[in-house]
């Protein structure tokens, strides 16, 4: 095929590499060869390369890193603030394999914590479970959830070895109402699954939901804070 010469060489180049990350040739973590290999494998000067890679890095595809180079950065999912979303339908429209395991579960009476969380009078049997998702095999989300066994007495039955509890939750319990708490915290020892650093920021999503007056979950989400973002869509109202 003719090469298009009315484009830019940093353009060309560009587009190249922008192939390889998008089709998956390259996936998150490949790290991008040097300035120099591909000024020759280009045979064009290392500042063309550079502006490649620099309009690269301004579209979030890469992550420039000083002395070790660039890579392919993890791109930064998206979540609709106002919705109940399904975990694995959030990885998979990002082109990552998702898969998840229950670290914890455990039937219990519910604790002053448990209430507090579910907005519960008195103590009620709970199911409680802590779940780690993964995208490719690499920690995504932490999931932290209690069930009121109260508003929904099947769960404690319920096999969650091939559906999360979130997606078997809308898919088998109608809720009426729900609540959501967004929040920065920093990555401590309790977050040890996802593998960052300590201190690192992450965002913390805490859902509530009933069905009619009776409780039904809460879940404390954590997402490592540059990978994930949260977006709102909505219309004016009449006030303007």
């Amino acid at each position: 095929m003719m090469e298009n010469r009315a484009i830019p060489l940093h353009r060309r180049i560009r587009a190249a590499i922008e192939d390889k990350i998008l089709s998956g040739g390259w996936p998150p973590g490949t790290r991008i060869p040097a300035e120099t290999e591909l000024a020759a494998t280009y045979n064009c000067a290392r500042m063309t390369v550079n502006k490649a890679l620099t309009e690269l890095a301004a579209d979030g595809l890469i992550e420039r890193r000083r002395k070790s180079g660039s890579v392919v950065k993890r791109p930064v999912l998206q979540s609709a603030v106002l919705e109940i979303h399904d975990i694995k339908a959030e990885v998979e429209a990002a082109g990552f394999a998702y898969r998840y395991r229950v670290e914890r579960q455990k039937v219990r009476e519910a604790t002053r914590a448990d209430c507090d969380r579910l907005q519960l009078d008195a103590p009620v049997p709970v199911l409680a479970l802590t779940c780690l998702h993964l995208a490719d095999n690499r920690p995504f989300c932490w999931e932290d959830r209690v069930i009121s066994l109260s508003a929904v007495p099947q769960a404690q039955d319920a096999s969650f070895d091939h559906q999360s509890p979130g997606a078997w939750l809308i898919d088998e319990v109608p809720w009426s109402a729900a609540e959501h708490r967004i929040s920065a915290v920093a990555a401590d020892a309790s977050l040890s699954a996802l593998e960052l650093t300590p201190s690192t920021p992450c965002l913390a999503i805490e859902r509530r939901t009933w069905n009619a007056d009776k409780p039904v979950t809460h879940v404390r989400l954590i997402y490592p804070g540059d990978a994930h973002a949260l977006v709102a869509r909505f219309a004016p109202s009449k006030a303007g």
